[in-house]
């Protein structure tokens, strides 16, 4: 696998560490995700923690773009309450990231070390649902 890594992009990653800074409080919002639609607006989420396995802030997010009109996303990331700093997506929302935006890119790493992958690095020879969904005609 060879990884191909991309400018950082510094704005998404401070937009998602004020949201956790911001809006995250106590056990049941401790993740912030922000994404850059393709139309260069920004999108936040925090994740709904729940024990019966709430939904990740990237997976909301993608329902706030939505609802929002912003349909294709380019880049995410994902950023800790209690400066945590970045969190790599968990294998589920690598999976569902994949699935609704194949060419994603996505911000990893720590402190200083922060980089950005494409979805395909982070989940590599994947099953991609949208390659076996018939055609709409």
């Amino acid at each position: 696998m060879t990884t191909q890594t991309q400018p950082v992009d510094h704005e998404l990653v401070q937009a998602a560490a004020h949201v956790a800074r911001t809006r995250c409080r106590g056990d049941n919002h401790t993740m912030a995700a922000a994404a850059r639609a393709q139309d260069g607006r920004i999108v936040t989420a925090v994740n709904a923690y729940h024990f019966t396995g709430g939904p990740c802030a990237e997976l909301v997010l993608i329902g706030a773009a939505a609802a929002q009109g912003a349909y294709e996303l380019d880049t995410i990331v994902a950023v800790g309450d209690r400066d945590r700093g970045v969190v790599p997506p968990c294998g589920r929302c690598r999976q569902v990231l994949l699935d609704y935006f194949p060419a994603l890119k996505v911000i990893v790493g720590k402190d200083d070390h922060i980089r950005t992958v494409c979805i395909t690095d982070l989940l590599p020879e994947s099953y991609v649902w949208a390659d076996h969904q018939l055609d709409a005609e």
